[in-house]
């Protein structure tokens, strides 16, 4: 990253672990994604139950396949099995101990912003798991929540690419209907059938951990 983009990343992430600590998350500072991928992993003794969610980021800090090494009882939803079988993995993922995600977009006043397919991850942030942890770069910090359905709009054909959804913007690369918040393409495998908003991490102090990487992770 260029010196002076590093500088401004480093800025961001650093008032953005203040405003979520504010907002009663578990916020943490990384300088770069190695560094996230160390801290997380220092969050989850040998044992724990985890699942994770679908992510770039993730992907990015190859968890999966730390996670299938046997020290952790894993959810592993990456398995080729029929979707029935998958959904059954979504199911108990609601009850591990941990559950490891990124976020679509984070409003600078703390809000956790993002739209699903099949709505297991939005439904794991807000209730469920014993903890979260969120990783999330810079570039997802937006102004406010109207900003981040607009990110999250011009990152939906992306991501529909990603999971090999069938969606008309994984062929146009553009949303049919920018301007709705949830799914505009009215199919089945639309990517965006499921909104979800963290507010706070107020209600239960310290089950919502973010970790703010000062560099562009992810989509």
């Amino acid at each position: 990253m260029n010196e002076h983009k590093k500088w401004h990343a480093r800025v961001v992430a650093r008032d953005m672990v203040q405003t979520l600590t504010d907002k009663g998350y578990d916020a943490h500072y990384a300088e770069e994604l190695g560094q996230a991928r160390e801290l997380l992993l220092s969050m989850i003794p040998s044992g724990a139950s985890v699942a994770l969610g679908g992510s770039e980021t993730l992907a990015e800090m190859d968890l999966m396949e730390h996670f299938r090494k046997g020290e952790y009882a894993f959810f592993d939803r990456y398995q080729p099995i029929p979707f029935e079988e998958t959904v059954e993995i979504y199911r108990q993922s609601l009850l591990a101990d941990f559950f490891i995600t990124g976020t679509n977009a984070v409003t600078r006043n703390g809000e956790l912003v993002n739209v699903d397919s099949t709505g297991n991850r939005v439904a794991a942030m807000i209730f469920g798991p014993k903890r979260v942890i969120v990783i999330t770069g810079t570039n997802k910090v937006v102004n406010d929540i109207a900003a981040a359905f607009r990110r999250i709009k011009q990152i939906a054909p992306i991501n529909a690419k990603r999971v090999g959804h069938k969606t008309p913007c994984a062929v146009t690369g553009k949303c049919v209907n920018s301007e709705s918040v949830g799914c505009a393409c009215g199919i089945a495998s639309s990517i965006c059938n499921s909104v979800g908003i963290v507010s706070s991490g107020l209600k239960f102090p310290g089950r919502i951990s973010v970790i703010m990487v000062a560099e562009e992770t992810g989509f």
